[in-house]
């Protein structure tokens, strides 16, 4: 879930106003609104923060990324279908040094 939606989800089951969910939390109604809005993201222990101050305890949960093999096999085909449309010509060796090279020269 989204930080902003979670942010504002707190604070209206709080029953608390932005105004006085900030203040309890130490920031201003402006960001507060920030945070909800998702024009900013707020640092992990800013949002714990704001979270404890509504009256909540933040709680972090893992599940398993869902992993579709089939998808991840039709894209990595169109991507090599695209890589197949560039054009490609040998150009040689590189005429570059290598920059291990080069500094060890200095």
């Amino acid at each position: 879930m989204e930080a902003a939606v979670t942010l504002r989800q707190a604070r209206e089951a709080s029953t608390l106003s932005r105004r006085a969910l900030a203040l309890r939390a130490g920031t201003s109604a402006a960001t507060l609104a920030a945070y909800e809005s998702g024009r900013v993201i707020p640092s992990v222990a800013v949002f714990a923060r704001i979270i404890e101050s509504a009256g909540f305890t933040p709680t972090i949960a893992l599940s398993p990324a869902a992993w579709d093999e089939g998808e991840r096999a039709q894209e990595l085909e169109a991507l090599l279908y695209l890589a197949d449309e560039f054009e490609w010509a040998d150009r040689g060796s590189l005429r570059y040094p290598i920059l291990a090279e080069a500094q060890t020269r200095r």
